[in-house]
């Protein structure tokens, strides 16, 4: 038993931030059903990164197959049909369909579903059940509601990149995006929250509703301390967050410090993230220089921030006499928060990653294994499924159909024919 058993979604989104809603919402059971752009007029079909690679999968022959290593990561647990919404048939399908589902998701621009016949009010007219997501770039209203949203540009719009990357009088300083489209991802994220809520209001009422999620709306709550920061005083002080690389705008010692060189001379680096005074205290203890917790400028987090300037190069110096291993050894005996910087290989490597059972090895269609990046919901009633490998192009199509809207083969067949599917 999973926490979505019987919660039939309806996916029309492609690229991240929808579909790691809805494998998120798959991971705990729903029954997602991809509807993916069926092959033809010179496009290959399907989601967008199934092409966006390499890496491909490799298949049993050694070969690349035409799945990526991105499409492979968003949507595990699903089924995959193939519809043309852009004919009459494929958008009558579609409407057969909402009319069986609790979930739609879409992520088209605003304005193209109504176009199609599959926008909210439509669909609602068939299902007032249904609980119909809609995810974009700015949203359903405002000025820039008709702009297409990718991640990197709304990582600049909403001011991640403006606190993010190294000061800009140091080298290697000025605006730097995340590693990952985070603000695809929380975005996929917080729909999943809402549509969760929408369902136990759909439950309550019998009603559903409309959830208009932004990726620029999510960007700004991501904000977080930072935003609050700036409402709070720097907005009246005059005062906007900026880059501090490493470092934290609220606490100190909390960044990456450089540590004594390895074996071969190479730079080692760890990161300290002091969260409070007497955590401050044990660190001072281990590193030798217990004054520093006494000290008025530095015995307090507030007189560290104010006083980071003083302290932060005393430190550097301290941490430059050990090694890497010697201070984490030290510093994890104290239970002072700290960390080395691993590159991939090495954090799945790691003896705890590996006991979180934080891969997990898929059959596929076209390989006889792949190891994926595994949920890290770990449920004790209701745990995750992991029963459906990423889906070929329309694997499901005939299966869907039968299962959803009772369609005997005959019926499947002349869709096929008639280029709805």
């Amino acid at each position: 038993m999973n926490a979505l058993d019987g919660i039939r979604i309806l996916d029309l989104s492609r690229v991240l931030a929808g579909p790691w809603c809805t494998q998120t919402l798959a991971d705990l059971g729903a029954d997602v059903v991809k509807v993916e752009r069926r092959p033809g007029d010179g496009h290959p079909g399907g989601d967008d990164t199934r092409g966006w690679g390499p890496p491909f999968l490799r298949g049993r022959d050694g070969s690349d197959t035409a799945e990526a290593a991105y499409y492979l990561g968003a949507n595990r647990n699903k089924r995959s049909i193939t519809c043309d919404i852009a004919t009459p048939a494929g958008q009558a399908l579609i409407r057969e369909l909402a009319a069986k589902a609790d979930v739609f998701v879409e992520n088209y621009k605003v304005g193209d579903m109504a176009r199609y016949g599959l926008d909210y009010a439509t669909l609602r007219a068939v299902n007032p059940r249904l609980v119909y997501c809609s995810i974009t770039g700015f949203g359903q209203t405002g000025p820039y509601r008709e702009r297409a949203g990718y991640d990197f540009a709304i990582q600049a719009m909403g001011g991640l990149m403006s606190v993010t990357g190294e000061r800009d009088d140091l080298a290697g300083g000025g605006p730097q995006k995340v590693g990952v489209a985070v603000s695809d991802l929380f975005t996929g994220l917080y729909a999943t929250v809402a549509i969760q809520a929408a369902l136990r209001h759909a439950e309550r009422t019998g009603e559903g509703q409309h959830i208009d999620m932004a990726l620029l709306d999510t960007q700004v709550a991501m904000l977080a301390n930072l935003g609050a920061n700036y409402l709070v005083r720097g907005r009246e002080e005059g005062k906007v967050p900026g880059r501090a690389g490493n470092a934290h705008a609220n606490i100190v010692p909390y960044q990456v410090f450089e540590v004594a060189p390895d074996a071969q001379g190479q730079p080692q680096h760890i990161i300290l993230a002091v969260g409070n005074d007497g955590q401050f205290a044990k660190f001072c203890a281990v590193a030798g220089r217990p004054e520093l917790a006494t000290d008025a400028r530095f015995a307090l987090n507030q007189n560290r921030v104010r006083h980071r300037d003083v302290l932060v190069p005393l430190l550097t110096e301290v941490l430059k006499t050990r090694g890497k291993a010697d201070w984490l050894s030290a510093l994890e005996a104290a239970r002072v928060p700290c960390g080395p910087i691993n590159n991939l290989a090495e954090v799945f490597a790691d003896e705890h990653v590996r006991s979180r059972e934080m891969v997990h090895t898929w059959a596929h269609p076209l390989a006889d294994a792949v190891d994926l990046v595994a949920s890290p919901m770990k449920l004790g009633a209701t745990p995750v499924r992991n029963d459906l490998p990423p889906p070929l192009l329309g694997q499901h199509t005939a299966e869907v159909l039968g299962d959803w809207l009772a369609m005997s083969p005959a019926s499947v067949e002349a869709l096929r024919r008639g280029g709805a599917i």
